[in-house]
């Protein structure tokens, strides 16, 4: 059975999620700006994909209106894909996901992926004000298969199509943290890429979930997995473990539950986190690669044997945008 989405033939890609980091003294326009010049080289470095994240109520992230955001670095770029890792599918009607994310494919033909996910991508409070998510996540099974409905070719009969969305057959992945989203992705025949960048534990037990009850499908025909990884990359190991400090003080933050905007790299976090915010930290940072080009070689090169993904999607909240380029540098010529 032929697969739906070329792209997923290369088992070598690397790809980049971008949180669109709000940095201290910063802004959303600066950050998105920021994000479009992350693309860009990735574009220029060979990546893949280049995916953005759907958060709510998180001043140190601008891409909660992920659509408009994947737009925006869409039409910035010319060959990378770009997409959703992920849309929160609990907070939309599939209908508009299928509209926005059609007429994304209308204006950028054959690069939009949309990732889905189950989680709120927020707090408790703030997916009430979403009006939607309490009822929407008892129901994300069944709004998948409407989603996918709305994208495929209209068929006799039907009532409700999605225009733009209609026949674009943007290709679907699942998104997740746990094993209910992989035994879903292989029940469905779906690409399946997992949150290791920030809950690592049940990485490996998910992955063989999802490759052992897979089943072929229009999409896919054998099991597709890409795996999330932290990477700060420097010229050197030590600076490397600076930039990783912007990262783990915005984890220490939300495990606070004070989420705020990426502040700059400290010299050294014991100054700043107690040792249990250390070690939840260190918890979530469980797969990362910091260092220089032959630590972060090395450290790819491990987590590729460990997990046997199809494709690696590497991430990092680093504060300065010059950084944040040198590292996606780094790692590119690393993975090569």
């Amino acid at each position: 059975m032929p697969r739906r989405d070329d792209d997923l033939e290369d088992m070598s890609a690397l790809s980049v999620l971008d949180l669109s980091p709000v940095v201290e003294g910063g802004d959303a326009a600066r950050a998105l700006s920021e994000s479009a010049r992350l693309a860009q080289t990735a574009e220029r470095l060979g990546y893949r994909r280049f995916w953005l994240a759907e958060h709510h109520n998180m001043p140190g992230i601008a891409s909660a209106a992920t659509a408009v955001a994947i737009g925006h670095v869409a039409s910035q770029t010319r060959t990378i894909r770009v997409g959703a890792g992920g849309i929160m599918l609990p907070n939309h009607a599939p209908l508009m996901v299928a509209e926005a994310f059609g007429t994304l494919e209308a204006l950028y033909p054959g690069r939009i992926d949309l990732g889905l996910g189950r989680a709120p991508g927020t707090d408790g409070p703030t997916a009430r004000a979403l009006r939607r998510y309490f009822d929407g996540a008892d129901r994300f099974p069944q709004d998948i298969l409407e989603l996918q409905a709305y994208l495929a070719p209209a068929v006799e009969g039907q009532r409700v199509a999605a225009w733009p969305g209609q026949g674009s057959n943007v290709p679907l992945w699942l998104l997740g943290s746990s094993l209910f989203s992989a035994e879903l992705a292989a029940h469905l025949g779906l690409p399946f890429a997992f949150a290791s960048h920030f809950a690592p534990e049940l990485l490996l037990q998910a992955l063989k979930t999802y490759r052992d009850g897979f089943r072929p499908s229009k999409a896919l025909d054998r099991p597709h997995a890409m795996a999330v990884i932290n990477v700060f990359a420097a010229d050197t190991t030590a600076e490397a473990r600076r930039l990783a400090t912007s990262m783990q003080m915005a984890f220490a933050n939300v495990v606070r539950g004070t989420p705020g905007r990426l502040k700059p790299p400290v010299d050294d976090i014991t100054t700043v986190l107690t040792e249990q915010e250390r070690a939840a930290v260190d918890s979530r940072l469980t797969y990362a690669a910091i260092g220089d080009a032959e630590t972060v070689r090395k450290s790819l090169k491990d987590f590729q044997t460990l997990t046997q993904v199809d494709e690696i999607m590497v991430t990092g909240m680093i504060h300065d945008v010059d950084a944040r380029l040198r590292s996606l540098e780094i790692t590119a010529g690393a993975a090569a």
